[in-house]
């Protein structure tokens, strides 16, 4: 038997692409997972809670949110954006949530809700959904896709999608059909440093600016950090990791970070300290402090790194005291030494190049039938639920096509 669609990669953007394909009239469609079982970053995503996608409604500014891939992504989102995920989803009976930050969560905040949504729908359509085959070949003969699994079992198909995540599978299996594959490097990992002078304040998280600089390069950016027992993390940081993912990558992760820890300006910090220095002449300085947004282990350790004495008084805090304790808290720079653990997202960035997939519906350029969805291609983004968006909005227009194919 012949199908009329063979999805490789049984995760998000194969689920969304398959139940799309059947839903608008596609006859027989298969999904291949080389593992024992399907949609398994779905399910550890958010923590378990699955982070499906964000409530962010402007285009413009969603886009903004991938460092790879941002200008093929607004077409994309024109046709499948946000809200049309989040609608989707709760039609499918999904009941959604959004969190302060933007964040959009299952109810029930748990992903098992999300895997039971897509299974359900993929059985009520008919979709054939094959584990433990691991694809090995694909050969096209006369607009028909034979497709080897591992065990030498054979599909016939007449499109193919790939969707098969970070896996290096999906990027062989792309090149074999004639496509160039960016190098794969890490995105959304920890930064560390060797430097010792924040070791007491490991899970101090706040919200600062940063720029971190790497040969050169300056990535720019404000949010929360989080200190670790090894170096720095947290939201912000994740997101300077992925900007500037190819540059550390290629400078073996070695850079300098630059904090302002208070989030304003250096002349306000001047200023503040002045005004706090006359209003308590004969309090320690270890003791007290003008900032109340700093936690006080912090306050200790960027003290204790300017050498300032603890037993000093505001009052007789020098002016060399002061201009080392006011760039320490605008412009404190710490020497990256090398990457941490990746993020929970698992993210990298390359793939198959843009420049060979035709955006309109997600087919090759090169391979006609052939058809490319989620994080197989050089595409990436931020925490935050832009990775699944993504995979979402590919996996629809992939779907949508194919019918029409």
């Amino acid at each position: 038997m012949i199908s009329d669609l063979l999805v490789i990669g049984g995760g998000a953007s194969g689920f969304m692409a398959a139940i799309t394909a059947v839903e608008n009239g596609l006859g027989s469609v298969v999904i291949l997972e080389s593992t024992s079982k399907v949609l398994e970053k779905v399910r550890i995503s958010g923590g378990g809670r699955c982070n499906l996608t964000n409530s962010c409604r402007d285009i413009s500014t969603l886009v903004n949110n991938y460092p790879r891939g941002e200008k093929q992504l607004i077409g994309l989102f024109n046709k499948f954006s946000t809200i049309d995920a989040f609608s989707w989803f709760q039609n499918r009976g999904l009941n959604l949530k959004i969190e302060n930050d933007g964040r959009v969560f299952p109810s029930s905040d748990s992903s098992y809700e999300v895997i039971k949504c897509l299974k359900d729908l993929a059985v009520k359509s008919g979709i054939k959904v094959f584990t433990n085959s691991h694809v090995k070949q694909i050969n096209k003969t006369n607009e028909i896709f034979e497709v080897l699994v591992k065990g030498s079992n054979y599909f016939k198909t007449k499109n193919v999608l790939i969707c098969t995540g970070g896996h290096p599978s999906g990027r062989k299996l792309a090149k074999s059909l004639g496509h160039s594959i960016i190098q794969p490097v890490p995105s959304l990992f920890s930064l560390s440093t060797s430097e010792k002078s924040l070791e007491s304040c490991s899970g101090i998280a706040l919200n600062v600016q940063t720029k971190l600089t790497v040969s050169n390069k300056k990535y720019t950016e404000t949010g929360s950090i989080l200190i670790t027992h090894k170096g720095f993390s947290g939201p912000v940081i994740l997101r300077l990791s992925a900007f500037s993912a190819r540059t550390l990558f290629s400078n073996k992760y070695i850079g300098e970070l630059r904090i302002n820890w208070l989030c304003i300006p250096e002349i306000e910090i001047r200023s503040k300290i002045d005004v706090y220095k006359l209003g308590n002449p004969k309090k320690l300085v270890i003791n007290s402090k003008p900032f109340s947004k700093l936690p006080r282990r912090l306050w200790k350790a960027l003290l204790m790194s300017e050498n300032i004495d603890v037993k000093l008084k505001w009052c007789e805090l020098s002016k060399s005291n002061k201009e080392s304790l006011v760039k320490c808290l605008f412009m404190k720079n710490y020497a990256i030494s090398s990457r941490g653990p990746f993020g929970e997202e698992f993210v990298t960035a390359g793939g198959v190049s843009l420049n060979e997939i035709n955006f309109k519906t997600m087919e090759s350029k090169i391979c006609k039938g052939l058809f490319f969805a989620g994080e197989v291609l050089d595409i990436d983004g931020v925490t935050g639920g832009f990775n699944f968006q993504h995979c979402w909005t590919s996996g629809w227009v992939a779907g949508n096509s194919v019918v029409s194919n």
